[in-house]
């Protein structure tokens, strides 16, 4: 059973920065594929990156391509997303998902792990 938590959300003015966290344990680290969700008030949850368990081939939503970097260390057990030049439209609650050997999916069915998500909200 793999545990995946995740931490450093927060209020942010616009064009500010953020740095989310999701460590994982229950599981061999290196074998996950992990990805970020996010899901904003009243909309769909949607996909933002995922980082793949092989070579670290990585995807992004178009909506963040630029701004967002995903990151990983297989030492720690963790993964990363670094926000910057945040939107008020990048408001919302964000997830880490996790699949043992999964694909760079874009679906969240893809993927059988979840935490319980931490609040981004960007706000002057």
């Amino acid at each position: 059973q793999v545990v995946l938590v995740e931490s450093g959300g927060g209020l942010v003015q616009p064009g500010g920065s953020l740095r989310l966290s999701c460590a994982a344990s229950g599981h061999t680290f290196s074998t996950l594929t992990m990805s970020w969700f996010r899901q904003a008030p009243g909309k769909e949850l949607e996909f933002v990156a995922a980082i793949s368990y092989v070579s670290g081939m990585i995807s992004y939503a178009a909506s963040v391509k630029g701004r967002f970097t995903i990151s990983r260390d297989n030492a720690k057990g963790t993964e990363y997303l670094q926000m910057n030049s945040l939107k008020p439209e990048d408001t919302a609650i964000y997830y880490c998902a996790a699949e043992v050997y999964g694909g760079l999916g874009r679906n969240a069915r893809e993927y059988s792990y979840w935490g319980q998500g931490t609040q981004v909200t960007v706000s002057s």
